[in-house]
C-alpha cells in the first residue's frame, strides 16, 4: 500500500511538473494603447493582435460608426476573428468629437480636411506606433469603417495616399462632402439630404487638392451601400463612385458588372474601383460575409 500511494504521488507531481513546463497557449485581446504619438483629434487606440502572424503583418485600421467605439466595433465586427485566420493586426481608433449623434470621425472640419490634422493625423499615428511596435507591414496598410467610419475611410484615402493601399468603405461619403460642423448632422445635412450632386470633376478635384503633387499609386477603393438606406442616402454611393473613378482616370461605365451573391450587385470599374449595390438593405452594413470580402479585395488571404 505504501508503494502504492508513493506511486501515485511521483505521478502526481510529475503531471504538475508537466503543466508548468508545458507551453501554454495563449489568446490575443483587445489592448488599448496611450502615448502612441501625435494626436490631435484627441482620439483613443485600441489594437487586436493575433497570436499567428507573419513578420511583417498587414495593418487594417476599422472605424466604428457615429455613437459607437472601437471596442464596440472589434465586438461588433468580424475583424477580429478574421484576424486570428489571416494574421493581421487591426487597429479600432475611437473618435473622440460630438457631432449630433454622438461622437463621430471628423470628416467635416477644415482642419480635419487637411494633411496633419484632427482625427486623421492621429489614425496616422496609430498606424505608424503598430508598423514600430509590432512590425507591421507599411506596404500593407488598409482602411475600413461603417456609416461614420466609411466616410472616414474614403477621408484617409484622399488624405494619405502614401499611407493606404486599399480601402472597404461601408455606407460611406465622398471626401469633402460635408461643408463644415454644421452641416454634418442629419437631417440638415446637404451632404446627407439625398440631394447633393456634384460633377465627377469637382469630386475628382477635391481628392487631388488633398494631397497637392501627389505622383504616386493612389489606393484602389470597394465602396458598399445598401439600397434602401434613409439615413445616408443611397445616392451617395453614385457621387463616390463619380468621386473616385475620376481619380483613376476611369469612365463612368463600369467595365464589368455581376451578382456575386444574392442580392448583392456589383459594378467593377477596372481594378481600381468596386462598387456593391445591397438590395434592400438599410443603414445596417457591413452584415455578415462582407469583412471577408473585404480582405480578399485588399489581398489579405491568410
Amino acid at each position: 500500500m505504501t508503494t502504492r500511494k508513493a506511486l501515485i504521488t511521483l505521478f502526481t507531481a510529475l503531471l504538475t511538473l508537466a503543466g508548468v513546463l508545458a507551453p501554454q497557449a495563449s489568446a490575443a485581446s483587445l489592448v488599448e494603447v496611450t502615448n502612441f504619438g501625435n494626436n490631435p483629434g484627441g482620439m483613443r487606440m485600441h489594437v487586436y493582435v493575433p497570436d499567428t502572424r507573419p513578420a511583417k503583418p498587414a495593418i487594417v485600421v476599422a472605424m466604428h460608426g457615429c455613437g459607437g467605439s472601437g471596442p464596440g466595433f472589434y465586438s461588433g465586427s468580424e475583424f477580429a476573428s478574421l484576424a486570428n485566420r489571416r494574421g493581421f493586426i487591426v487597429i479600432y481608433p475611437s473618435a473622440q468629437q460630438q457631432a449630433g449623434f454622438g461622437k463621430c470621425f471628423d470628416t467635416w472640419s477644415a482642419a480635419g480636411k487637411q494633411r496633419g490634422g484632427s482625427d486623421a493625423a492621429s489614425i496616422v499615428s496609430m498606424v505608424t506606433y503598430v508598423q514600430q511596435r509590432y512590425s507591421g507591414d507599411p506596404a500593407r496598410v488598409y482602411a475600413t469603417g461603417s456609416s461614420s467610419g466609411g466616410m472616414m475611410t474614403q477621408h484617409m484615402l484622399a488624405l494619405y495616399p502614401d499611407v493606404f493601399k486599399a480601402g472597404a468603405a461601408f455606407m460611406g461619403v465622398p471626401f469633402n462632402c460635408f461643408a463644415n460642423a454644421a452641416d454634418f448632422p442629419p437631417p440638415g445635412s446637404k451632404c446627407t439630404n439625398g440631394s447633393m450632386n456634384r460633377t465627377p470633376q469637382q469630386w475628382g478635384d477635391a481628392v487631388r487638392q488633398a494631397f497637392p503633387g501627389f505622383t504616386g499609386q493612389r489606393p484602389q477603393i470597394q465602396l458598399w451601400h445598401g439600397t434602401n438606406d434613409t439615413l445616408v442616402p443611397y445616392s451617395l454611393l453614385q457621387e463616390s463612385i463619380e468621386q473616385w473613378t475620376n481619380v483613376f482616370g476611369l469612365s463612368q461605365t463600369p467595365t464589368s458588372t455581376d451578382t456575386p451573391r444574392q442580392n448583392w450587385n456589383r459594378r467593377k470599374y477596372a481594378d481600381k474601383v468596386e462598387a456593391y449595390s445591397i438590395q434592400g438593405a438599410g443603414h445596417s452594413l457591413p452584415s455578415t460575409g462582407m469583412a471577408a470580402v473585404a480582405l480578399d479585395y485588399f489581398g489579405i488571404t491568410g
